[in-house]
């Protein structure tokens, strides 16, 4: 168990972060502890209030991601997956525990856990089952002992209490910003001349995984042909065509596997719209990308999506595909509609930022302390 000596008044206070994230693919949870972390680390460097607070990392030797950081320091250490949550971090860890994505030790006290979404309760058919399972056993223990829980949503704080992890008392909500989008170069990117010598498309990011719905997209796809859409669906892979048999794979429709983040910011400022047909979501961090880059959002009407997009996004039903089509087309036919949601978008984004976010988690860090 982590413990904060409190007899020694000559000692620093101590932060320790899970670094486990820096050996995982980059997803939307990833990139909320990047951000998070170069926040921290900018606070800390320009912190007057609470000068004495050190921070270090610790992450397993197979870490791919990498931080430019000023203050704050990394360790690695030998170990991986949930051995390494579970018996090597706990005995490496000094003061409060940072745990950003979703899992950590779960007998530790001083730890500030952020569990991000119960997607695997709410779509389970979406996760493995060996995934399931130790997330169903672990994660609550975590929650319980935390000494607070965070999330990045209201819909996932609810979500949290009415599945008693805990009292809604106990969470904070601290959600995902959007700078990181403005920095991204579309210019570096092969896609960003797709406006000018390709049709107009629909823009989607692909997961084999059921929750992210993308199959709707496929079944009106002859539709957007007909409105002279092309659908492009970057991520994911071939198999997102097994919702539909490859001889009948309509023209219109093109799988781009892996894209950079500079490909993102091109795809996004260059499509007619982005459809984010996700059937849950614990916050919706590329709808937010979108909007801060100037790209229409049509989005799922589940109650996570609102609170991303608020005014600055048409929605739809994720079960019906007529939804989604009426939707599009009605971006399609009133041009002007397109202007108002671009301009609300950026208003929008603007709402979310990781300056606040990680200035929200070094308060949280002081009051434990």
């Amino acid at each position: 168990m982590v413990r904060l000596e409190k007899n020694n008044q000559t000692q620093s206070p101590l932060l320790t972060i899970n670094g486990r994230f820096l050996s995982q693919r980059l997803t939307g949870v990833q990139r909320y502890a990047l951000e998070i972390v170069e926040g921290l680390d900018n606070l800390l460097q320009h912190e007057r209030k609470y000068p004495s607070l050190k921070a270090k990392i610790i992450a397993p030797n197979q870490s791919n991601l990498e931080l430019n950081l000023g203050t704050i320091t990394t360790t690695r250490t030998s170990g991986r997956g949930p051995l390494w949550d579970q018996f090597t971090l706990p005995y490496q860890a000094e003061g409060v525990l940072l745990s950003l994505c979703n899992m950590g030790p779960v007998f530790t006290a001083n730890q500030i856990i952020c569990i991000h979404d119960l997607n695997y309760l709410i779509a389970p058919d979406s996760y493995r089952p060996a995934f399931r399972a130790y997330y169903r056993l672990v994660q609550p223990l975590i929650a319980r002992n935390a000494a607070r829980v965070v999330t990045v949503s209201s819909f996932s704080a609810r979500t949290l209490s009415n599945y008693d992890f805990c009292p809604l008392d106990k969470i904070t909500i601290i959600p995902n910003g959007h700078e990181h989008a403005k920095r991204w170069q579309p210019l570096r990117s092969q896609y960003y001349s797709l406006n000018t010598n390709h049709r107009p498309f629909v823009f989607a990011l692909g997961s084999r995984a059921r929750h992210k719905n993308i199959d709707i997209l496929f079944s009106i796809a002859k539709e957007l042909d007909l409105l002279g859409l092309d659908l492009l669906v970057a991520g994911g892979s071939d198999e997102l065509f097994s919702v539909i048999r490859s001889k009948d794979v309509p023209p219109n429709v093109h799988m781009l596997g892996f894209v950079t983040d500079d490909d993102l910011a091109a795809l996004y400022k260059t499509a007619f719209c982005l459809a984010f047909p996700s059937i849950t979501e614990g916050f919706g961090l590329p709808a937010l990308e979108a909007l801060a880059l100037g790209c229409p959002v049509v989005a799922s009407n589940t109650p996570s999506l609102f609170e991303v997009c608020g005014d600055a996004a048409l929605f739809a039903d994720p079960t019906s595909p007529r939804s989604w089509l009426d939707q599009i087309r009605r971006l399609r036919t009133e041009p002007e509609l397109i202007q108002t949601l671009r301009a609300q978008g950026f208003n929008q984004a603007g709402r979310f930022s990781w300056e606040k976010s990680a200035n929200l988690y070094l308060q949280l860090v002081k009051s434990i302390l």
